[in-house]
């Protein structure tokens, strides 16, 4: 697999915006923020989780508990072309109980919902929310699984030849997505 082509589709200022919107949706559709819990799955939700929770506290003066959600042993997709198929563990951390409370999920793609469904079954192994409720900054189509997002930064349609590259400041340098097609 090669990399033929790279478009960048969302900027800086376009993922900032997103991350704000899907802020403003997630307190309305609430009713406010009370037994909220932000949920990052790793790697690059945790650090789009972590900024919606510092724009809640900007707006609404709360701090919002964010925890890290690792889902490689719930993943049913990974296969090592060496035989090898364990998987690396890098560890879950959620702050708080989430019984009773209102999850949100926080990943920075969708795609066919696999990795969605893993992130269910690992939380459903840490305790039982009252609500799960799923949000992404891109959402790409081609669903393998009945499962959408509840808050989308942005809809991509792609073909299966393009895959969608988000890149966080944290991580990457700087906030973007790219459009990659491939061979």
């Amino acid at each position: 697999m090669s990399i033929k082509s790279e478009v960048e589709v969302v900027d800086q200022a376009a993922v900032k915006r997103a991350l704000t919107r899907i802020t403003y949706e997630i307190i309305e559709r609430n009713k406010g923020i009370d037994d909220l819990i932000l949920v990052g799955i790793k790697t690059r939700g945790i650090y789009l989780a972590r900024r919606i929770a510092e724009r809640m506290k900007q707006l609404e003066n709360v701090e919002i508990p964010v925890g890290e959600l690792d889902i490689s042993l719930y993943r049913d997709d990974v296969h090592s072309s060496e035989g090898n198929n364990d998987p690396t563990i890098n560890g879950s951390d959620i702050p708080v109980s989430i019984e009773g409370k209102q999850v949100i999920l926080v990943d920075d793609v969708l795609f066919t919902g696999r990795t969605i469904r893993a992130a269910l079954d690992a939380l459903m192994d840490i305790g039982r929310p009252r609500k799960i409720s799923v949000a992404v900054l891109v959402d790409r189509g081609h669903r393998e699984l009945p499962i959408r997002a509840d808050f989308v930064g942005k809809n991509i349609p792609t073909s299966l030849e393009e895959q969608i590259k988000v890149g966080v400041a944290e991580l990457d340098g700087e906030d973007h997505v790219l459009i990659q097609k491939i061979n």
